[in-house]
């Protein structure tokens, strides 16, 4: 529910899939469940037909998608609702289709893979891991290897298509996620999964800065994003910065790169960079702030 350019991040995760031509999603939820239950009711203006999933209890990411079995008669997709997201998703559905898999893989590709875990692809499901593909079959999983052990620079995206005889694999009522415990088990069963690099952008929302990647990325330049009843005073000077409503920026401040929250401050003459003000904040006359999140 983290907003980005005005918008929960949750919210990327959906479009995608509508772009991929779903017409129905569930959200699973569990921590602050009723904050996105009633965001979601507000999908149906997009013409989907959307409702949530309440967990009791923490169940895992497979787990939780398990609670739906019933329901999940067919071919279907899953993506993580904390990850900016405006990856192809119809084109990994193509993929998966065209593999036979039982489970296909949205990967993307990163420098340095030493903080993801990592998946090595083949050509078939039977040989080993070619570093160079950049779509084919699971061949093999690590988790934040050293640089001299990665063997990929391709990463789990948190985005799948899944077939109901993987998720029949998922134990029922028990806590299981997809990475730690279903992908291991599907390969030691020699179930194929595929996998594939997708094009578009893919940023996992963790820690303030990766909101701050995510935000410059979609504004694609430096002019700033104002919410309604949001300022900036003259002569101050405000680049690739979001600034939420009522949010207010002094004259002569300079803000670089950085996120204002609802009613947040930066007077006059401060200096704001690469960080993240919460709703009610205040940056003091003068003050210099870099690389910092403040709460109100």
């Amino acid at each position: 529910m983290v907003p980005l350019l005005g918008r929960p991040v949750i919210d990327y995760v959906k479009d995608a899939m509508l772009d991929a031509g779903v017409t129905e999603i569930v959200v699973t939820t569990g921590y602050r469940g009723e904050d996105l239950a009633a965001h979601v009711m507000t999908w149906t203006d997009d013409d989907v037909h959307a409702r949530v999933n309440r967990e009791s209890m923490p169940m895992g990411t497979a787990g939780s998608v398990r609670l739906l079995a019933e329901d999940l008669t067919s071919t279907f997709l899953v993506g993580s609702g904390d990850g900016i997201s405006t990856l192809d998703l119809k084109a990994l559905l193509s993929h998966h289709r065209s593999t036979g898999a039982a489970l296909t893989i949205g990967l993307v590709e990163v420098d340095d893979p030493s903080s993801f875990g990592i998946v090595g692809l083949g050509e078939t499901n039977d040989v080993n891991v070619n570093g160079d593909l950049r779509r084919g079959f699971v061949r093999r999983f690590a988790e934040k290897p050293a640089p001299e052990d990665a063997f990929s620079r391709l990463i789990n995206a948190g985005v799948y298509v899944v077939e109901p005889e993987a998720l029949a694999m998922v134990p029922a009522q028990t806590k299981y996620d997809f990475s730690r415990d279903l992908f291991p088990a599907m390969l030691e069963a020699g179930m194929p999964i595929a996998g594939m690099m997708l094009e578009g952008l893919w940023f996992d929302i963790g820690e303030p800065h990766h909101l701050l990647e995510a935000q410059a990325a979609l504004l694609g330049g430096s002019t700033p994003f104002l919410h309604p009843g949001a300022s900036v005073a003259d002569g101050a000077t405000v680049t690739s910065t979001l600034l939420m409503d009522d949010a207010h920026i002094g004259t002569k401040a300079t803000v670089t790169s950085s996120i204002l929250g609802v009613g947040a401050v930066v007077e006059e003459g401060a200096t704001v960079e690469g960080s993240v003000i919460g709703d009610g904040g205040r940056v003091r006359a003068h003050e210099r702030l870099v690389n910092e999140r403040r709460a109100a």
